[in-house]
């Protein structure tokens, strides 16, 4: 057992040794680009400061995949609509201005769209993936993805095709504060998305280290079948997964709002980009996740700086491409998974 156990070790990190040469090569070409418009270091460091703050948004969407794919091994690709639904439901509670002041009215919106998306997420998996618990994995896939379409299709009969607009955080308007600093500008929804982010982290880190659900969470991850046989519901387990999962995506939509303009095909984007930082980060580990999100936003960002904005958004599709050549187990399942069911 420890012989086995110190071969997955070292091929654990042959794999991660070989992304790394990845990634410096991936950067010293950028760096070579670059060079043809005469960047200096603080246009690569504003470059990365742009990036992180999308990978964090990254980062929040790989989180619940991993979260899903950890206790059920399906990948839920209904994630993208959950980061659509936070901030369209928020901007339209926002609109109704129940309370005397914006920034309560934009809280409760918030919340509400954070609550509601959640319920959503909950009876997607309770009335699509419950009653095929026993199918084989591609098919759960694949009703994840009908999920997602009939949930972008749903917000297109409510809210239209047109972009709407979510007023930023610090100013509750259109125009947000901006901060500059040894030649660099860092917004302030910015921040926003930095400090939301790093708290989320903290909270699910305590979830899973501190609370009973979280403990059967990962007795789920480790192997399920046991899980089961120690107690434990794994159904109930799976439909709690998507509830987070569906959390972290509503938070990550409404943070990002104010950045961009929310639409009903948002989360097409955004929850493809989320699934590839949680390919580089293996789909299993939480850290890992996170360090893929910001990776991802880092490089696409750089990438877009050095040759043209048009190429960033194919930029994340090469990586994952890349990343399942060099890695083509990561979609093989956890190794001790036990029983699907």
């Amino acid at each position: 057992m420890a012989v086995l156990t110190q071969a997955k070790k070292k091929k654990g990190l042959s794999a991660a040794h070989g992304f790394g040469m990845i990634v410096v090569a991936m950067l010293v070409l950028m760096v070579l680009l670059g060079s043809r418009y005469d960047f200096g270091v603080a246009d690569y460091v504003q470059f990365v400061l742009d990036g992180l703050r999308a990978g964090a948004i990254y980062a929040l969407v790989a989180l619940g995949f991993v979260t899903v794919y950890r206790v059920t091994g399906v990948i839920n690709f209904a994630q993208g609509a959950f980061i659509m639904l936070g901030p369209m439901i928020a901007i339209s509670v926002y609109g109704f201005k129940w309370l005397p002041s914006d920034g309560l009215n934009l809280a409760l919106g918030a919340l509400i769209g954070v609550v509601v998306t959640t319920l959503i997420g909950i009876a997607s998996e309770r009335l699509t993936l419950y009653p095929a618990r026993r199918a084989l994995p591609l098919t759960k896939i694949i009703i994840t993805i009908g999920v997602y379409l009939a949930l972008q299709g749903a917000a297109l009969i409510v809210w239209g095709p047109q972009g709407y607009v979510m007023p930023a955080f610090t100013t509750l308007n259109m125009a947000d504060e901006s901060f500059r600093f040894a030649g660099l500008l860092v917004k302030a929804q910015t921040l926003w998305i930095w400090g939301v982010t790093a708290a989320m982290l903290v909270i699910l880190a305590l979830f899973f280290e501190r609370t009973m659900i979280g403990k059967a969470m990962r007795a789920c991850a480790v192997n399920r079948l046991a899980a089961r046989l120690m107690g434990i519901r794994v159904d109930t387990m799976s439909m709690i997964a998507f509830g987070i999962a569906a959390i972290l995506g509503a938070v990550g939509g409404i943070v990002l709002g104010p950045v961009t303009r929310p639409t009903y095909d948002m989360g097409l984007d955004l929850g493809l980009k989320g699934f590839v930082a949680a390919i580089i980060g293996g789909l299993v580990n939480f850290p890992a996740a996170v360090i893929g999100g910001l990776l991802l936003g880092v490089l696409e960002n750089m990438w877009a700086g050095v040759t043209q904005a048009g190429f960033k958004d194919l930029f994340a599709f090469v990586v994952l491409i890349v990343i399942l050549l060099v890695r083509p187990a990561v979609l093989s399942g956890p190794e001790s998974e036990g029983e699907h069911g």
